[in-house]
């Protein structure tokens, strides 16, 4: 009974291994603007206002046929944001919204994946943000994969999440249609 019980906990073991070795890890593509880290935000209930994060950089490992065991990071600077409007830029970028002479980068790890359908998947993983750190969960959608023009291999995804700008210690009151961002992510990974 004990050498079948460590014989299937040996080839669970293995192919658990196997599976994990399969994954392939990418380098998101920033360089080559295959990624944006975008968001919106309601303006005073009248209409939507854009921003992006110019600057930024992470990876992830994925297989298509393990997505579970995939994972992400993301690092952005904080300084970056631009909503096409300097004046208002330098305001989120003031201790009112970002404080980014204090919280100069945000960052996501993932720390789990579940799928949720076919090419779908719920990342869960922390959000730093302003100095504090809260799990968020990323509704993502796998886009496609394979060959490129210049010799590589890219792997695509989209994402969004909502986040309520108080849980980050944004204090500043825009109204009650203003408390909560939704953060609309698009990159395109370069395997290694």
């Amino acid at each position: 009974m004990l050498k079948k019980t460590l014989a299937a906990l040996a080839l669970g073991t293995a192919l658990i291994g196997a599976g994990q070795a399969s994954a392939a890890d990418y380098v998101i593509d920033t360089k080559g603007q295959h990624a944006f880290v975008n968001f919106k935000i309601n303006h005073l209930g009248y209409s939507w206002l854009y921003g992006t994060f110019k600057e930024f950089d992470g990876s992830f490992s994925y297989d298509a046929k393990a997505p579970e065991a995939s994972k992400v990071k993301v690092t952005l600077k904080t300084e970056s944001v631009d909503t096409n409007h300097a004046e208002r830029d330098k305001h989120i970028r003031s201790g009112d919204f970002l404080n980014v002479s204090k919280n100069p980068t945000a960052t996501f790890e993932s720390t789990s994946v579940k799928s949720t359908g076919d090419g779908t998947a719920d990342v869960t993983g922390n959000l730093t943000l302003n100095g504090v750190t809260k799990p968020v969960v990323v509704k993502a959608k796998f886009v496609g994969e394979g060959d490129d023009p210049w010799g590589g291999y890219r792997a695509g995804f989209e994402g969004t999440t909502t986040i309520k700008m108080k849980d980050f210690n944004i204090e500043k009151d825009l109204g009650p249609a203003s408390q909560e961002v939704e953060l609309i992510i698009s990159f395109e990974g370069v395997r290694q």
